[in-house]
């Protein structure tokens, strides 16, 4: 991953919203479209004061490709509307060159947030913390818990190891 002056900006700024869509995806097994707008926006000010202007235009053509492939996926059954959405918007942080390295560090990402939900689904307390939660009852993953924790691990790996 390429050393990043800007990923402790940028991980400050999202990770309120990255954890507003876990929880939220667990909760009710929908990201809300407002904290898309939100990481976007975050994006569209913070990205325009970090990244050299050039850089930060490229980045919204990251937004489309994401969206569009987002939207396949989703026509498909294989993600979620809200996935697609919130994918496409942290698309905009994540420069080309870390591209592969970010779908790896995803899929680890993934695999071990889908193993701890299902283990703390199984745990009759934790169950009980959170009666409401949609996810705990539904087949389907919710995403949005391993999409917010990709974006925090990754700015927070980035921060500490740089490149």
């Amino acid at each position: 991953m390429d050393l990043l002056p800007e990923a402790p900006v940028f991980l400050i700024a999202t990770l309120p919203i990255a954890i507003w869509v876990a929880w939220s995806d667990m909760a009710t097994m929908k990201i809300p479209n407002m904290a898309v707008i939100a990481l976007v926006a975050v994006f569209a000010v913070v990205g325009l004061l970090a990244l050299p202007l050039p850089e930060y235009l490229w980045r919204y053509s990251h937004f489309a490709v994401v969206l569009v492939v987002g939207f396949i996926l989703n026509l498909t059954g294989a993600l979620g509307a809200g996935d697609a959405k919130f994918a496409a918007a942290m698309a905009l942080f994540i420069p080309l060159a870390d591209a592969m390295p970010f779908a790896m560090l995803f899929a680890a990402v993934l695999l071990a947030a889908f193993a701890t939900h299902r283990l703390f689904r199984a745990v009759p307390a934790v169950r009980r913390s959170f009666p409401e939660w949609q996810s705990w009852t539904r087949r389907d993953f919710p995403m949005g818990f391993a999409l917010a924790g990709a974006l925090i691990a990754y700015f927070s790996l980035v921060t500490a190891f740089g490149g």
